[in-house]
């Protein structure tokens, strides 16, 4: 895999601990600042509103049980079940 470069969080992982591990790394933290600290920190904000596109689309593939329960035990058969349940419930839309 290819190493990360940066990642999208919700409020709830807005920690100094995290965003140093990430700046370690060399990654960008995209993670707004919860309303408790003193001095917001900037973030990008296109990229945070794609953030709320991907959690959606999990939430949608947990509507399908395979998916949710992983059931499969092959790495390749879950990847086909999801690959199928997202064609589906984009087909749907």
């Amino acid at each position: 895999m290819a190493p990360i470069t940066g990642l999208i969080a919700d409020k709830a992982y807005d920690a100094n601990s995290r965003r140093r591990l990430l700046a370690d790394s060399g990654a960008k933290a995209v993670i707004a600042s919860t309303t408790s600290r003193k001095q917001p920190i900037s973030y990008d904000r296109i990229a945070y509103r794609r953030h709320n596109r991907i959690a959606r689309m999990f939430s949608r593939l947990k509507d399908f049980r395979r998916v949710a329960t992983r059931y499969d035990k092959l790495a390749r058969n879950f990847l086909a079940g999801a690959i199928l349940a997202a064609t589906v419930a984009w087909w749907l839309n």
